[in-house]
């Protein structure tokens, strides 16, 4: 948090930053993080614990060491609700757009849910993965033609959908607010069935899990932390994925600590992502989806060649 709020375009001393935060300063530089850099790194740090958290409640769930919110549709579904908006009614104020990619986000995840739980039981979790993976690619191609065919819808979707921590107006965190503490609560209540799950269904029922309400309870949290994020953020990739495989070095298979540890995780590497957007082109930023996806991809071909996914 501390190197977000003195790296930018200009470099400010650690002292500054914490006379800013801290002593009331008042200066250029203090200014600049207070008014600037303080909301954006407040940001990310929502962001990435969110985005952590429900790349780690979605590996459990599906036992697939490589899921992320795009393996629900989530990212997919808030893209194609927003496209709707934008080419079929020509709506685009900032407030309709958080809604529109909110209800896109929390339909995908119940529509999954509805196709690839029908049984919740023996191959369920691999049906959910393939549902999820094939709406997603069907509303990602849909989303691509509404885009290609209106130039107001692209000039909307290109800046929304790159993915940003750029928060440009701060009335909307009142809109998402109340479901993201929500999304929090209900993970973190999640994960102390999650290691009876682990176990089987049948031995999770037996130690007297609920199954199905576990599942319900998953799907919830992972619809309102990766379905707000998205709608304020813009789709983010990898960091679902990749922060639960660092937070395991820590805890291994102990999904009570790897939930909360996994949105820990997810603050330091979005925040980490940000910061090196910065500075990797001269006098361009790039926005943190894009840096995250340079990050993420060589980290997640690592992790799979070295053959370091811990098995779930």
């Amino acid at each position: 948090m501390l190197v977000s709020l003195a790296f930018g375009s200009r470099a400010i001393p650690l002292g500054e930053v914490l006379g800013a935060l801290f002593a009331g300063v008042d200066s250029d530089n203090a200014t600049v993080i207070t008014s600037q850099r303080l909301p954006r790194t407040g940001l990310g740090i929502a962001a990435g614990f969110a985005l952590g958290m429900s790349g780690a409640l979605m590996q459990a769930h599906t036992r697939n060491p490589l899921a992320d919110p795009g393996l629900f549709g989530v990212n997919a579904g808030a893209t194609f609700a927003v496209a709707v908006l934008v080419f079929g009614f020509g709506i685009a104020a900032p407030a309709a757009l958080v809604a529109a990619a909110l209800v896109g986000a929390a339909v995908v995840a119940t529509l999954v849910f509805l196709l690839g739980l029908r049984g919740v039981r023996g191959g369920g979790m691999v049906m959910l993965a393939i549902v999820g993976t094939t709406l997603g690619a069907l509303l990602a191609s849909l989303t691509s033609a509404m885009v290609l065919l209106d130039r107001n819808t692209l000039d909307v979707l290109r800046f929304w959908e790159v993915g940003s921590i750029s928060l440009r107006n701060t009335d909307l965190l009142s809109l998402v607010a109340p479901l993201y503490l929500l999304g929090v609560v209900l993970a973190v209540a999640n994960a102390f069935s999650l290691n009876a799950l682990g176990l089987g269904d049948e031995v999770a029922q037996s130690l007297g899990t609920s199954v199905r309400s576990a599942r319900v309870v998953g799907i919830l949290a992972i619809t309102l932390l990766a379905g707000t994020t998205t709608a304020i953020c813009g789709p983010i990739g990898f960091l679902g994925l990749v922060a639960p495989h660092l937070a395991r070095a820590v805890t291994r298979h102990d999904q009570r600590w790897l939930v909360p540890l996994s949105g820990l995780a997810g603050v330091s590497i979005l925040l980490f992502a940000d910061t090196a957007g910065r500075f990797v082109l001269e006098r361009v930023e790039l926005e943190v989806g894009i840096a995250m996806a340079l990050i993420g991809a060589p980290i997640l071909l690592l992790l799979t060649r070295s053959r370091r996914l811990v098995p779930l």
